[in-house]
């Protein structure tokens, strides 16, 4: 449901890095906003050098940048927690400074989203909609809360 995508330049984020930060904006969007861990999807694009500018210039630091798409329907509050939670939480993972992230977060209307090939349900129906999923389906979805052997 949430889908985060974390644009960075070449070389600024490791293997490891990756997978901390992917576990914080995964635990972070969970525990703010109270929507299963396995909804979350963090997606990581690298950017070659001189191809990421600010200010109309190249990137000179390091940068993290976090794009977020989230299901429209949460209060101010919560965003702001969100917001907040995810700069500190990529910078800790990232090892850089709060003043190196960037987060945007974009509203989307559960009805125009559809995953695991179901229209989304308003934000709190999470429960109603998994558990009125075919068996397939929501296994499929649970399992992903099981890393792989």
């Amino acid at each position: 449901m949430p889908t985060y995508t974390v644009t960075a330049p070449e070389a600024c984020l490791d293997q490891e890095k990756r997978a901390r930060i992917a576990a914080a904006i995964t635990r972070i969007h969970s525990t703010t906003t109270g929507a299963p861990s396995y909804f979350a999807q963090v997606i990581f694009v690298d950017v070659k050098p001189g191809l990421y500018f600010v200010g109309g210039t190249p990137l000179r630091d390091r940068q993290v940048f976090v794009h977020g798409q989230i299901r429209a329907g949460r209060t101010a509050e919560a965003k702001h927690a969100l917001l907040t939670g995810l700069v500190d939480a990529v910078a800790e993972a990232a090892d850089l400074p709060q003043n190196c992230v960037w987060v945007y977060l974009v509203d989307l209307e559960p009805s125009q989203m559809a995953e695991f090939g179901h229209v989304l349900p308003a934000p709190g129906d999470e429960a109603a909609w998994t558990a009125g999923l075919p068996e397939d389906d929501r296994r499929k979805m649970q399992s992903l809360l099981t890393p792989p052997a």
